[in-house]
């Protein structure tokens, strides 16, 4: 499990992240961002605590997910499966996800929801992943939402599966950096 503390004037956030199905608690004062959370976690197979607070319901949600895309980020390691793709229906609503943790952020996608796009955004931002979500029909903004959420966690599942070895032709990435010296 990796702990992640988020504290801003705007916002406070004790977020435990770990892969692997397991106990799943939110609670952040947002009854939708409880349940997207929820939704997320169980659909990826993560273990998942949450407990935040905020000013403005942007600022919570999109903090939650910026200290969520860390946390997963660094539990993912190198030895991932890298790569996942899922497609939900729910009632009238049809979402497609499709994800690359390899460490190249990016995200496309429109929802009927600019806080939930902007969450799905800083969600893979910050986890340093390639997100695309395509909305193929809906009318319902919860359904749409919602569809896209549990797209989003079976594609991030998939991408988390540990596999023993590291999946890029360039193998391993390492970074040195010269730093001030002393």
């Amino acid at each position: 499990m990796t702990r992640i503390e988020r504290r801003t004037r705007e916002t406070e956030i004790t977020l435990d992240v770990g892969i692997g199905e397991g106990a799943i608690e939110t609670e952040t004062g947002d009854a939708f961002l409880d349940h997207m959370l929820t939704t997320l976690a169980r659909y990826a197979g993560l273990r998942l605590s949450v407990r935040a607070s905020g000013d403005l319901r942007h600022h919570l949600i999109e903090d939650v997910a910026i200290a969520l895309g860390i946390g997963i980020a660094r539990e993912a390691g190198e030895e991932i499966a890298r790569y996942g793709w899922a497609a939900v229906p729910m009632d009238e609503a049809l979402v497609e996800a499709a994800v690359d943790v390899g460490g190249r952020a990016y995200y496309a996608g429109r929802l009927p929801s600019g806080l939930y796009e902007h969450f799905l955004r800083s969600l893979a931002t910050n986890m340093g992943a390639t997100l695309h979500v395509k909305v193929v029909r809906g009318r319902d903004r919860h359904h749409t939402v919602e569809a896209a959420v549990k797209a989003t966690g079976l594609a991030l599942g998939q991408a988390l599966e540990r596999t023993g070895r590291v999946f890029s032709t360039k193998g391993s990435v390492e970074i040195l950096t010269d730093g001030p010296e002393g």
